[in-house]
This record gives C-alpha cells, sequence and structure tokens, in this order.
C-alpha cells in the first residue's frame, strides 16, 4: 500500500487520469452521502461535482445542437445539486395572437432518459400564461422561490398540472429563460428532497446554472428566428417573382406563387380555395327564390356580403415521396379540407385560426382518421384569409401539420401571413390587367360596330317622313300629328298572328314598326318626338347585318309579334303603357348587329364578344348595343321619361333580351306553367290580373317567354312562309357550319352541316316537338286568343313530318334496292353495276331536290 501511494504521489498526472476514469463525482457524492454522518465535510466533494457540471455544460453547448438535449442535460445537473424532486422546462409561444405556455420537457431526473422527458406534440399539456406560479414567472419575468404552494398569495398557485398527472407539488423554484426584454420559457425545480423548501443558497445556485440554460435557449432562439426571417424573405421574394411572371390569370398566379414558395412552409400539405367574387345574382336566378319555389340562401356570408361559394380548390399533398397538386373546380363540401367547417368560418370572419389537437375540437368537425388513401391524418391546423385591396376575402389558404409535429406558432402565422397578404394585393395586377384587356376588347367591338353601323341620316329620315315635300319644314319643326303619315295597322295586316313580312319592303318595315308604337299609344303618352322615334326605328332597321335569316326582316317579325301578343293576344292588360312600350321596343332590337353564328361558335373562335361576355354572348351584346342607341340623345324614344321610369326600361330591356338566349329557356319553363296552372281555374279576369299584376316577378316571367314566343314565331306562320323561313334558317346554319369546318377545323353537327341538308324535315320536326310546342301550348291555355299560334304550329308540324315520312321511305327504298344490287353482284360478278348504282343514289339525294321539295 506504501509503494502506491509513493508511486501516485511522484505521478500526480497519472493519479488524475486514472481516479477521473475510475471514479465519477456522483459515486463520490453518493457513497459519502450514504456513509458519512457529518455532511459538512461534503461540501469539497461537492465543489468538485460543481466543476465537473459545468465543464460537462459547456462540452454539450459546443457539441449539441438540439436545445432540448442540451436543456435536459442542464436540468438533470440541477435536479441533483438542488436535490429536487423533479424539474421542467416550459417553452412561451404565442396562437392566434394569445401567449401560451405548453410542456417541452417534463418530470427531469437525475437519472431520467432524454427520450423519456421531451413531450410529444400530441400530447403536450398548455395553458396561458395568466395561470398558476409558472406563468407569473413568465408575465413577471422574475425568478420565483414558493416555500409552500398552499400558501402562495393571491392564489397563484395552480394545480391544474398536478391534476393532469396525478402528481402533488409542495414548494417550487422557478425561472424565466430571457432574451433580451423577451421571456422565451421557463424552467422549474419541484419539492426539495431532505427539506421543507429551497434555502437561499439553492436560489444562487438555481440561478447561476440556469444561465447556462439561457444561454442555450437564446442560441436556439435565434438560431429560429434567423431560419424564420430567411424563409419569410424566401417566400416573398419567390412569390413577387412568380406573382409578376403571371397578370392574366388570378388562378394561374396563386398557383405559381404558392407552389414555388412551398419548400418554405414547414407544412406537409397545403390547400388554397378560391371564392366566388359574384355579388348579385342574375336576375333570371332570383326568380325561383321570389317566388317562394326555392328558399332563400341562409348560409354564410363574407364580410361584404357575398355568399360563401368556393368555386375552385387547389391542394398541394407535400408529405410523400412524390409531391402532387390536384385542382378541384367546384368542389364538394364534404371535400377533405372544406369539411371542417374552418374554412367557411375564416371566410365568414376574416379571422386568422391557429388549432392544434383539431381531432379533439368540438366546434369544427374535422375527420379524426385518415382523410385519404394516402393516410394523412390531420393534427394542427393554420388557415388565412387572403384579402384584396379592396378588403374583400377572394381565397382560403390552409396549412395543415407542421414537419416537425408541433402546432404552428406565431411565426408561421406572420410567414403565412405575408405570403396570403402579397397575393391579395396582387389580385390588383389581374384586376388592372382585365380592365385593361376588357376595354381593348370593347375597343375591338365599338371599332367593327362603327365600320358596320351608321346612324340614320337626314335624307333617309326624310325618306319615312316626307316632311321637306309635305310641310316645307324640318321633322323638329312639324305638329307632331302632323307627321304621322305611317300605314294603318290594319291595312299591312299587323294586328294578325299571321303577318307575313315578304310583300312588304324594308323600308316598309320601317313604316310598319313606327305605326305599331302609334298604335300602342304610347308616341304621345311619353312626348316622344316623331323626329326621334323615326330616326330610332332607322339606325335599329340599319344595326341589322344583311345576313341570310338574323336580318332585320327577322328583327322586325319579333317586334311585330310582341305587339301582335300585347294587342290581339291581350296580354297588355297585365303591364303598364310604359311596360309595352320598352317590350316592343326590346323586340325590334333583340337581334341587332347579329354576326350570322350562335354563341357556341363564338366561344370557340375566341372573338372578342366571347372574351367580353361570359354566358348569353350575343345577347348580351344586342343589349348593350341597345342601350348605346340609347345613349344617343337623338336615338333616345326614351328622353322624355323620368330617371326611375328610364331605369324601368332599361331593366325590362335586360329581362326581354336576354330571355332570348334559348339555353334560359329550359329554366324558366317550369315557372312559366306553374303561373298558368295557377291562372287557368281562376272565374274572373280581374283575379287573373291581379294575380300577375301585382307581382313583378310573374310579370317577368311572362315576359321573358313571350320574347321566347316572338323570336321562334316563324314557326306558327302559314306554311307558304314557315317553309320559306325554315330554309332560310337552315342557309344561314349550313354557312356557320362551313366556317366550323374552314376556320376551326371542326366538323359541324348535323344540323349546322349541309351534308345532312336531306335531314333538314325530320330535324324540324324535333325541334318543334321538344322546343317550340311547350311554348305556343302553354299561351294557348293561359290565352285562348294565342291560339291561332298552336293551331299554325301543328299544321306545321303535320307537313314537316309527311316530308320526313317520304325522305325515310326513300331512304328505305334506295337500302333495298342497294342490297338487291349486291346480292346481284355476287352472283353474276359485275361489279361495274356498283359504281353505276352509287352514281344514282348520290343523284337522287342531293341537297338541292330536298330544297326545291319544300318550295311551295
Amino acid at each position: 500500500m506504501r509503494l502506491v501511494e509513493k508511486y501516485l504521489e511522484n505521478n500526480p498526472q497519472f493519479a488524475k487520469e486514472y481516479f477521473d476514469k475510475k471514479l465519477s463525482t456522483e459515486v463520490i457524492a453518493t457513497t459519502f452521502a450514504e456513509n458519512l454522518k457529518d455532511q459538512s465535510s461534503f461540501k469539497d466533494v461537492s465543489q468538485i461535482q460543481e466543476a465537473n457540471i459545468i465543464y460537462d455544460l459547456v462540452k454539450e453547448m459546443q457539441s449539441q445542437i438540439v436545445m432540448e438535449k442540451v436543456l435536459h442535460k442542464v436540468l438533470q445537473r440541477v435536479c441533483l445539486i438542488l436535490n429536487a424532486d423533479r424539474c421542467s422546462y416550459f417553452g412561451l409561444r404565442a396562437r392566434n395572437g394569445i401567449p401560451e405556455l405548453t410542456t417541452t420537457l417534463f418530470n427531469v431526473t437525475p437519472t431520467s432518459k432524454y427520450e423519456e422527458n421531451l413531450v410529444n406534440p400530441a400530447n403536450e399539456i398548455v395553458f396561458p400564461i395568466d395561470m398558476g406560479v409558472v406563468g407569473y414567472t413568465a408575465h413577471s419575468k422574475k425568478m420565483q422561490n414558493i416555500p409552500d404552494v398552499t400558501k402562495v398569495s393571491n392564489n397563484r398557485f395552480s394545480d391544474f398540472v398536478d391534476k393532469q398527472t396525478g402528481y402533488k407539488t409542495k414548494n417550487m423554484l422557478s425561472f424565466p429563460m430571457m432574451a433580451d426584454k423577451e421571456c422565451l420559457g421557463v424552467a422549474m425545480a419541484l419539492n426539495k428532497i431532505g427539506a421543507e423548501e429551497f434555502s437561499k443558497a439553492d436560489e444562487e445556485l438555481w440561478n447561476k446554472y440556469l444561465v447556462f440554460a439561457q444561454v442555450i435557449a437564446t442560441q436556439h432562439h435565434t438560431a429560429y428566428m434567423f431560419n424564420v426571417e430567411s424563409r419569410k424573405g424566401q417566400v416573398l421574394l419567390w412569390s413577387a417573382s412568380k406573382v409578376f411572371e403571371e397578370l392574366t390569370d388570378i388562378e394561374r398566379q396563386f398557383h405559381k406563387a404558392l407552389y414555388t414558395v412551398r419548400i418554405y412552409l414547414n407544412c406537409e400539405r397545403y390547400s388554397v380555395g378560391l371564392l366566388d367574387m359574384t355579388k348579385e345574382k342574375e336576375f333570371y336566378d332570383e326568380w325561383p327564390v321570389k317566388l317562394g319555389d326555392v328558399p332563400p340562401y341562409s348560409g354564410p356570408k363574407t364580410p361584404d356580403g357575398r355568399e360563401v361559394i368556393f368555386y375552385k380548390i387547389i391542394d398541394y399533398l407535400l408529405e410523400g415521396p412524390k409531391e402532387e397538386i390536384k385542382v378541384i373546380p367546384g368542389p364538394p363540401i364534404d371535400h377533405w379540407a372544406l369539411v371542417s367547417g374552418l374554412p367557411t368560418y375564416v371566410s365568414e370572419n376574416g379571422y386568422i385560426c391557429n388549432m392544434m389537437n383539431v381531432a379533439a375540437d368540438e366546434y369544427f368537425t374535422f375527420q379524426k382518421e385518415a382523410v385519404d388513401e394516402s393516410g394523412f391524418v390531420i393534427k394542427n391546423v393554420l388557415s388565412l384569409p387572403i384579402v384584396n385591396k379592396k378588403e374583400e376575402i377572394v381565397g382560403i389558404a390552409t396549412f395543415f401539420n407542421r414537419k416537425d409535429g408541433k402546432p404552428f406558432d406565431e411565426h408561421d402565422e406572420q410567414i403565412t401571413e405575408a405570403l396570403t397578404q402579397f397575393l391579395g394585393w396582387s389580385v390588383l395586377n389581374c384586376d388592372t390587367y382585365d380592365r385593361l384587356n376588357r376595354m381593348e376588347w370593347r375597343k375591338d367591338i365599338a371599332q367593327e360596330m362603327l365600320m358596320c353601323q351608321t346612324r340614320c341620316t337626314n335624307t333617309e329620315m326624310q325618306s319615312i317622313l316626307n316632311t321637306k315635300e309635305k310641310f316645307d319644314a324640318e321633322p323638329e319643326d312639324c305638329d307632331q300629328k302632323e307627321i304621322s303619315n305611317c300605314p294603318v295597322a290594319i291595312d299591312v295586316d299587323l294586328l294578325l298572328f299571321s303577318f307575313s313580312d315578304f310583300p312588304v319592303t324594308e323600308h316598309g318595315l320601317i313604316m310598319c314598326g313606327i305605326r305599331c308604337f302609334f298604335e300602342l299609344n304610347v308616341v304621345e303618352k311619353f312626348k316622344v318626338p316623331a323626329e326621334t322615334l323615326t330616326r330610332w326605328m332607322y339606325t335599329v332597321r340599319k344595326g341589322y347585318r344583311d345576313i341570310t335569316y338574323h336580318n332585320w326582316r327577322h328583327g322586325f317579325n319579333v317586334g311585330q309579334t310582341m305587339f301582335c301578343l300585347l294587342q290581339t293576344g291581350r296580354l297588355r292588360k297585365y303591364y303598364s303603357d310604359l311596360d309595352a312600350f320598352a317590350m316592343v321596343a326590346a323586340a325590334f332590337c333583340h337581334d341587332i348587329d347579329h354576326r350570322g353564328t350562335n354563341n357556341l361558335y363564338q366561344t370557340k373562335s375566341g372573338s372578342p364578344l366571347a372574351k367580353l361576355h361570359g354566358s348569353s354572348i350575343m345577347e348580351r351584346h344586342h343589349l348593350e348595343y341597345s342601350k348605346t342607341l340609347m345613349a344617343e340623345e337623338s336615338l333616345n324614344i326614351f328622353v322624355n321619361l323620368q330617371k326611375r321610369q328610364f331605369e324601368t326600361v332599361q331593366h325590362l330591356f335586360d329581362v326581354c333580351i336576354i330571355a332570348t338566349d334559348l339555353a334560359l329557356y329550359f329554366k324558366k319553363r317550369t315557372m312559366f306553367q306553374n303561373i298558368v296552372n295557377a291562372t287557368e281555374p281562376m272565374e274572373t279576369e280581374k283575379e287573373k290580373i291581379d294575380h300577375i299584376s301585382n307581382n313583378p316577378i310573374r310579370k317577368e316571367i311572362i315576359m321573358a317567354m313571350m320574347m321566347t314566343g316572338c323570336d321562334l314565331s316563324a314557326i306558327t306562320k302559314p306554311w307558304e312562309v314557315q317553309s320559306k323561313v325554315a330554309l332560310m334558317v337552315a342557309a344561314e346554319f349550313w354557312e356557320q357550319g362551313d366556317l366550323e369546318r374552314t376556320v376551326l377545323d371542326q366538323q359541324p353537327i348535323p344540323m349546322m352541316d349541309r351534308n345532312c341538308a336531306a335531314e333538314l324535315p325530320k330535324m324540324q320536326c324535333g325541334f318543334i316537338q321538344f322546343v317550340c310546342a311547350f311554348v305556343y301550348k302553354e299561351f294557348s291555355r293561359f290565352h285562348v286568343e294565342i291560339t291561332p299560334m298552336f293551331d299554325g304550329l301543328n299544321i306545321n308540324l303535320k307537313n314537316w313530318k309527311e316530308l320526313a315520312d317520304i325522305h325515310a321511305a326513300k331512304m328505305a327504298a334506295i337500302e333495298d334496292e342497294k342490297k338487291k344490287l349486291e346480292l346481284n353482284c355476287c352472283t353474276q360478278s359485275e361489279p361495274q353495276n356498283i359504281s353505276l348504282f352509287y352514281s344514282n343514289v348520290c343523284k337522287q339525294s342531293t341537297c338541292k331536290q330536298t330544297l326545291y321539295s319544300l318550295k311551295p
């Protein structure tokens, strides 16, 4: 033993290395604590142990980059030195603008493992900073030593955590982790072992060692904030780059920006819902609601009063090995991102909603199981509104599950809010670009109109009024009664449903149109200057292009039929004189500047009209053209109306002209039929008039159906007229079919294909049966005076059926002959007869021969 002692004394370096390797300070301290009766001699050992602990902590700070692991080491050492039962660390964060404390490291003891003490985000305990000693420490930013928690003043102690864990807290030390003036979290030591409370010496040790923890927390916070600011800068930089790349379409603009910044958003998936920006519905969509057939909308609305309707959702699924993007137009209400109701709530209130552990939430109905086949489960959600410069919510961005499993914090809110705010403001670029485009399209249309149309000249007006020859004066200098030289209505059958325009010149039709207004007695009542009425009617005639069917003659026929329905059909009793004035004027204008092609062709060809008007393309153009005439003082036949009357006229123009879109006809059929069914059993005429006249919506529905009846009225004319008109309609359709084949490089439908001309009778039968018959059948039920139109339709249907049957029989005979000839060819081996046969077939079934057969 002596030799060993002497060797160790002579070799101190070896002795130090040996004992450092073989004996730890913890073993010495434990041995001394168990065996020594006088623990005052333990002071030297504690000093050795403390130095070793400090040395270990410094090494940990240098080598370890995970804050929680370093803090765990610190709390273990402190727990040992203080002889505390356990320690914990509560992190401080903010969500939805409210600070809260959450368990980060819990129940740390000198021998506990890091994995056991690290709290899983799904199991963390969260409470506000106005609760308990820990909350008070974070709020006051001062260390607290509580000798007895049952005697703490102001009921500062809360047993909230004790109830959660079943632990009994007696005394405690707490320490705020500070970074400058900001509290990052709170460390806590509980229940002094071997004493009733923590002493002043314990406080000093607590402060001394927690300084190391504070340095670690500050270092981590600085690195985290650097990451946050870096991500925020990248998000704004890249989103700005993509926003200015795409100015034409808000959807593409949002998609480019959101997809590019996905790596900086730190979430597993996110979804963007785009809101319908329509504030006012179309009048025909409001009819069922106002009639009581459909209950009014009672769902959520945005702060500016729009119905919350997501017209498109874009899902960015980033959690798997392969990223996936899904675009869902018109998403169903059970879509995984909408079914909870959170996006709708954010749309309604405009709040930022940051939620953790959503499966336990009772207000929203988040799916607790996997939302799709990928197995993705929603845990934490951050939802924000995308607001434009007008403070309108244009969309909702919802982010799901932070990648590290923790809830989204205030810094995530800042990054995503910066992104959504920037995207919202960038909508202004799209709006400005769209406005510029619309102005350009309007300019193109206006230039086209100006090239094609010129207003009525004085010479043209004199050809109608002839005031120079008769009175040697200009129209404005003549008495209004003197210049009424148009033909009487009955002389040209204007009051008959069977009226034919063929015997009348186009110039004569202008005078007939003027006569309609005089017959309605609206010229004198509303003080319409005769020269203005003449100039307007002549300009309307010039507004119609010289095309095969949708020309001035068609426009006049629709106006004359409206006049006839009001007068002869006795429908005027439901309408005021102003209504009748507007209805007939709108009927004359309903197809003004028609190009001979339908709405579908405008869309396919990408014409300026299609770009300007989203729906009812040609009808909206006719309407705007009509209102352009109203805006010209010398052409405004409503110039002497009061402001409210003029607004009524403009609305009736909207109803009448838009109603000629056959796509809307099927929407209003049932509503019209309900009105007819309701009035049919009524015994007195007054009862019917009151039922309709006192309800503006019913009046508009009947008005719209009258416009459809007028537009299709050629189908009710005498066969001599109808057959000619049918050929003109078919010829115009074939012209469009030729354009589709040559310009669009598309095969036209049979109705537009001149190669299917032989099928015209069959197609006419289908058109009459499935489109036209309903209108005139219901009108004949509604007013017996309109029955002649229904009778004329049935006669024409019978004639078309006969032609269709003749054609079908002819085709059947050709098929039979073909089969016989093929059979003969097989037996006689004379193939030359087949080519001769096909030549004869082609000659027999030419378009020209079919068309000639229709002529009276």
